[in-house]
């Protein structure tokens, strides 16, 4: 496939629709912000395209044509795609990882809870740049679908658990926004847990989206206990389950049918 840019998709907005909670967002998204890649089997009437944003992917059209070098630039992703893809997906990559997700959406009121003293939980202002960047380095997928700790920074759609010291210890954003649903992500460090800032956080976060007229989703694996836990105090209820697949390199699977 190759990559196109977002004024050459409005023919082919249809393939992306964003009534459900679930991957849905990330086509609304990535036009809203800029952040993200579009690809398509041809740049005139394509049949197939896709949207890749922080690592996940949707996949829509008509697979018949597809080559397996076509899906390249869908290596190392989560893809979210129906089910006459799988062929060529597995033509293309080799075993998928197939992951059983759930989408829930706020329908009651979060649990109450107490914010420690000397934490405030506030929005992320710019100037929480450098104490984002200083969560560890495995912390940089939070802020990977605004284009890094900037952006999410800067965005005015994260919340976060700050002590005296001006240091980030849970942060609470809206992952993809769409123009229904805003999908919510949460990352917290281990030492605070007890100390429920991860509800805190996402009870300011989806009392915000929820003013600005949208609904608040969530999505996580169907394994992923803490995060049901955490989705069902705040107010979530499950909606619908669905299957998205991780891709390998197709270095990597070549290597490995060789």
């Amino acid at each position: 496939m190759i990559e196109i840019a977002p004024r050459q998709l409005s023919a082919s907005a249809h393939w992306f629709p964003s009534d459900d909670p679930g991957p849905g967002p990330i086509g609304e998204h990535a036009l809203a912000t800029g952040v993200g890649h579009w690809w398509a089997d041809r740049a005139v009437r394509p049949q197939v395209i896709a949207v890749s944003c922080a690592g996940h992917a949707v996949l829509r059209g008509d697979p018949a044509n597809l080559t397996p070098q076509a899906l390249a630039p869908l290596a190392d992703q989560r893809i979210d795609a129906p089910a006459r893809f799988l062929p060529a997906l597995t033509a293309a990559f080799g075993q998928l990882s197939s992951w059983d997700r759930m989408a829930w959406t706020q329908q009651a009121a979060p649990q109450k809870c107490t914010t420690p003293r000397g934490i405030t939980v506030r929005r992320l202002e710019p100037a929480d740049t450098d104490a984002l960047h200083a969560l560890s380095p495995d912390a940089a997928w939070i802020s990977a679908s605004w284009g890094g700790a900037l952006g999410l920074a800067s965005s005015g759609h994260g919340w976060a658990a700050v002590d005296r010291g001006g240091h980030v210890l849970t942060v609470a954003c809206t992952y993809f926004r769409g123009r229904r649903y805003e999908d919510v992500a949460v990352l917290t460090a281990p030492d605070p847990r007890h100390r429920r800032l991860a509800l805190a956080c996402v009870t300011a976060l989806t009392a915000d989206i929820t003013a600005r007229g949208h609904t608040p989703s969530w999505n996580c694996s169907a394994l992923d206990r803490a995060g049901r836990l955490l989705a069902w105090t705040a107010g979530f209820r499950l909606v619908r389950e669905y299957v998205h697949y991780a891709t390998r390199s197709p270095e990597l699977h070549e290597l490995l049918t060789t």
